[in-house]
């Protein structure tokens, strides 16, 4: 299973008065993961609206905390496709604290992170602290307009399989 990873660095939107990360907000990075994951692959999601007239929905979460971020903690945040079916994707999704002092930069995932072009699970926990949260997201495909599902595009499928 391929693993991507973005950088996320905690601020204070992101806390509660004692500067914890609020459990609600990994689902906000988990969605920015998702996001640039299938921004990488070149799906960008506005344009798949524009010219296929569906979007991505999330049906089902399950969230698993295990450690607390805190507020400037630099995060990584992975995605990977877990199940694919004709109209919902299952997608398994892990926040870690970064371990290595190098900054995050806008350009992506630090040295030795996993690239966004995808690699092993292995070579990712060896740039990576203690696992801070973990999940799965179910998406499925909807038309835009009435919200009904639909089979995923078959563009959508190839990328995946990249």
């Amino acid at each position: 299973m391929k693993v991507f990873s973005w950088p996320v660095r905690v601020y204070w939107e992101d806390t509660d008065a004692g500067g914890i990360v609020f459990y609600a907000n990994y689902l906000k990075f988990f969605e920015r993961a998702r996001t640039e994951w299938l921004r990488s692959l070149g799906i960008e999601q506005s344009r798949l609206r524009e010219t296929t007239g569906g979007i991505f929905v999330v049906g089902q979460t399950s969230v698993r905390f295990h450690r607390a971020a805190r507020l400037d903690d630099e995060l990584l945040v992975t995605a990977a496709a877990q199940e694919t079916g004709r109209a919902s994707l299952i997608i398994a999704q892990q926040a870690f604290l970064k371990s290595s002092q190098e900054p995050l930069s806008a350009a992506g995932p630090p040295q030795g992170a996993k690239a966004p072009s995808g690699g092993s699970a292995a070579a990712l926990a060896a740039s990576v602290g203690a696992t801070l949260c973990e999940g799965t997201i179910r998406i499925g495909w909807v038309e835009a307009a009435t919200l009904k599902p639909a089979r995923i595009p078959p563009i959508i499928l190839e990328a995946l399989k990249q």
